[in-house]
């Protein structure tokens, strides 16, 4: 083994210094100086998986944050919040209505809906994230387009103030959005400015006697924008810098009050789903915003909108395990009592294959979603590309489960007054807004390679002066060569999950050695142009996915097993079936990464689109040749 050690080690120079630099800029975030060296170590357990390295900090054992005070808060208003929704709120009469009906509005404010996170000194409920996570699932499992106000008034609309606001600001306008008197909106989206947030025209410039700024532009697609008094608002602005003295443009966030005259909304638009959600164009003529007003400083937008969105992504995955969860109701209602060929249709294998993956997908949602508001409530800060995860993977996991559903449910779930046909129209536009899952899967998978090559850096660093690191040289070696020889590098999860999971937890550590071998042989083959690598990238990012659910689901299903719960072996099984065919789709999408094959069809596919997109079109003719 020392001869192999050796061996892989006069390997690394040439490898590492093939390594060019990952670019500093991926997907929006910027690199600070250190990380452009050696980034320090992350808690972050999908950041450390890129580096094919286990840090069970944030998943293990599964997370539970709430004390006792806050359980029984919780559980009072479990029962009327699901009342309220069961009783007062009609899901199709909002729809038809294309507003939320006014007796539904006068409810939400009276349960508190309106300021679910807001301090109770300011006059709302003051809750963490685990508990309006919980609401969030109650919400999303009755009325998609309630859930879509409601989030964007709080989740995004105000929450720039409650997290970058001073103590004036959130006195000012914290008290009135809590009771739902003003209701708020998230004004980034441009025409010419979706995915990419830094190409924003919106623009604010100081005042003369500096003593406000003018914000001049527009926004599209705004919930809320068409009655919000208060906006979170993204423009451009001048900022000088204090060292060079050169005035660049920074994306600034500001509050803006409908009030301060200028601002003027669009008619509502005409939508597919969340037709009671009012989404509006919003107008900005020479509005006058107090120099107090500006949220995060100087050119500190950008910071401000990512960490919004961020922060609000794992609201998203935790209303959609709840809209999942109700779909499955009405599929098992359904199958049941439907009765065909003398036999009730849940006995069918077909059947039963399209509820157990069901109830699998709505079961990885759900761990993820309180796994990320536990790490958040218990302080985390590295949690960006965990929550973008959840995002992509509930969007697409609840899709697939009312569209099964409807299908379970036949010629029944087609119809209009069984609801499901709204709650797909619902749900298409969760894998667009908040960051598109096309982006995100490149924010995962970019941000991943950005910290794994920046400890890849740093070990090509070490080699310059072997002798004042041989431990780190030789600790490296010694995972290369093991892999070389097709020897686990020694990671291993079981001491922390439940012995009964030890299968999965196997399959599980294998994926994570060989994700990170993955990576780095991703970085050592393309180095900066990795970024142009997106059908590679978007196969990285999809392994990335999955390894998360089964550390998300292996991680929950243990505490169940540990803690003897009713529910414990059914936990149990849903966690070895996922895996199980997790870990398949793994080492297919990884193996993909450095396919030959493959990298011919990807070819192939980018020729075709290159070449319909030149032609405009279609180029094939029809087959009768007219």
């Amino acid at each position: 083994m020392h001869r192999v050690t050796q061996r892989v080690l006069q390997q690394l120079k040439p490898q590492l210094k093939a390594l060019v630099n990952t670019s500093p800029r991926v997907c929006g975030i910027h690199a600070s100086p250190q990380h452009k060296q050696q980034p320090a170590e992350s808690t972050s357990f999908a950041l450390n998986l890129f580096r094919g390295k286990v840090n069970t900090e944030q998943v293990f054992p599964y997370p539970d944050v709430l004390t006792e005070d806050q359980r029984e808060i919780l559980r009072s208003l479990i029962d009327p919040t699901t009342k309220f929704f069961q009783d007062k709120n009609d899901a199709l009469k909002n729809d038809a209505l294309e507003k939320i009906d006014d007796e539904t509005m006068r409810g939400l404010c009276e349960l508190g809906a309106m300021g679910i996170q807001v301090p109770e000194d300011l006059g709302g409920l003051g809750m963490n994230n685990t508990q309006y996570a919980r609401l969030c699932e109650i919400v999303g499992g009755h009325d998609l387009g309630v859930s879509i106000f409601i989030g964007a008034h709080q989740s995004i609309g105000f929450k720039g103030i409650l997290l970058f606001g001073s103590p004036e600001q959130k006195e000012k306008y914290l008290p009135k959005l809590a009771t739902g008197e003003n209701v708020a909106a998230f004004c980034l989206t441009e025409p010419q400015s979706g995915s990419d947030a830094s190409s924003i025209r919106t623009r604010a410039v100081l005042s003369e006697d500096g003593s406000h700024y003018v914000l001049n532009g527009s926004k599209i697609w705004i919930s809320n924008g068409g009655f919000a008094e208060i906006f979170t608002v993204f423009a451009q602005m001048p900022v000088k810098d204090e060292k060079t003295g050169v005035v660049k443009d920074k994306v600034g966030a500001f509050i803006v009050e409908r009030s301060f005259g200028g601002v003027t909304s669009g008619p509502p638009e005409k939508k597919m789903g969340i037709k009671c959600s009012n989404t509006a164009e919003v107008y900005f003529e020479d509005v006058k915003i107090p120099k107090e007003n500006l949220l995060g400083g100087e050119g500190g937008g950008f910071k401000v909108a990512m960490n919004i969105l961020n922060n609000g992504r794992f609201g998203m995955a935790a209303a959609l395990s709840g809209t999942m969860k109700s779909a499955i109701y009405k599929a098992i209602d359904h199958a049941s009592q439907r009765s065909q060929f003398g036999r009730k249709i849940d006995t069918f294998g077909a059947i039963q294959e399209k509820i157990a993956r069901m109830v699998m997908v709505q079961y990885v949602t759900e761990s993820m979603a309180y796994m990320i508001s536990a790490n958040m409530d218990r302080g985390s800060k590295e949690f960006q590309i965990e929550a973008a995860i959840s995002k992509v993977y509930g969007s697409e996991a609840a899709w697939f489960v009312v569209d099964e559903a409807i299908q379970i449910l036949g010629g029944m779930g087609y119809m209009r007054e069984t609801g499901l046909e709204k709650v797909l129209r619902d749900l298409r536009i969760f894998r667009i807004f908040e960051g598109t899952n096309d982006i995100l899967r490149l924010f995962v998978a970019l941000t991943g390679i950005q910290y794994a090559g920046g400890h890849l850096k740093g070990l090509q660093k070490a080699l310059k002066d072997p002798i004042s690191n041989l431990g780190v040289i030789v600790d490296e070696g010694a995972k290369r060569a093991k892999r070389m020889v097709g020897m686990s590098s020694g990671l291993s999860l079981g001491n922390v999950v439940h012995p009964d999971l030890q299968k999965s937890s196997t399959l599980t550590t294998a994926a994570i050695e060989k994700f990170g071998a993955s990576v780095e042989g991703l970085l050592i083959a393309h180095g900066k142009k990795i970024i142009e690598e997106q059908f590679l990238l978007n196969r990285l990012a999809d392994a990335a996915i999955d390894v998360y659910a089964m550390v998300a689901v292996l991680s929950r299903a243990s505490r169940a097993l540990t803690d003897h719960t009713p529910q414990a072996e059914h936990e149990g099984l849903i966690c070895d079936t996922f895996c199980l065919e997790a870990s398949e789709r793994i080492q297919k999408n990884l193996a993909d990464l450095s396919s030959k094959e493959k990298k011919t069809f990807y070819q192939n596919m980018a020729k075709i689109s290159t070449d319909v997109v030149g032609n405009e079109g279609p180029i094939h003719q029809n087959p009768l040749g007219f």
